[in-house]
Parts: structure tokens; sequence; C-alpha cells
């Protein structure tokens, strides 16, 4: 599957923005998917997981509360809407695909998933 993500930019501290994440190539309903980020000098991380049938989400800690993710798989894409963004949300965001279709075990590492988008800049000021 090829993943396309798209949305970052530039906000201030307490603002919001909304990442979105193309997918093609396969069936997008079938899969789990992800948000993963990259501060600068720090391991790319998990942010927040989806199910693939939607009706699941699970967060890290750190952003609990103030990032939503969803997804309308009639449409192929997922979102992250990102609230009351602080300086420390500042990383490289990238989606990702579960490698196993159907998988009911909620993926939340990178070795989890086989497909990746080329990741969009978020940087937020104080």
């Amino acid at each position: 599957v090829q993943l396309q993500a798209s949305g970052g930019g530039l906000v201030q501290a307490g603002g919001s923005l909304r990442l979105s994440c193309a997918a093609s190539g396969r069936t997008f309903s079938s899969y789990n998917m992800g948000w993963f980020r990259q501060a600068p000098g720090k391991e790319r991380g998990f942010v927040a997981g989806i199910g693939w049938s939607g009706g699941t989400t699970y967060y890290a800690d750190s952003v609990k509360g103030r990032l939503t993710i969803s997804r309308d798989n009639a449409k192929n894409t997922m979102y992250l809407q990102m609230n009351s963004l602080k300086p420390e949300d500042t990383a490289v965001y990238y989606c990702a695909g579960d490698r196993r279709g159907l998988r009911i075990a909620l993926p939340n590492t990178e070795a989890d998933f086989g497909s990746w988008g080329q990741g969009t800049q978020l940087t937020v000021s104080s």
C-alpha cells in the first residue's frame, strides 16, 4: 500500500491542526493504521492507532485528550486531529499501515507496521 501524509505546518502553541493520510494500493479497510512521530534528535515513537473497522482507538499517554485519530474507509483516508498543541509536539509525523490485515491485536510498535508514508512536518511555536 502507498501512504501519503499531508497537513503539517507551523502553528502556535494552543492551536489545532489536522493531518491526513491517503492510502492506495490495497484494501484500506482491512488494516489497522497508526501515526508515529520523530522529534529532532529522538527516535520515532508511537502516537496513536485505530483498528481496521474504526471502532477502536488508542493513544500514547503523552497525547491522550489532545489528539484524536479517525478514519474514513470509504475515502481510504486516516486523520489525526491535534488540539491544544505544545512545542513538544514538534516532529515529523508519519502514518503507517499494519503488516497484517484484519489483525485483532492492536499494533503499536514500528515492527508491526509494514507500510509508511513519507512524513509531514509539524512545528509548534511557543
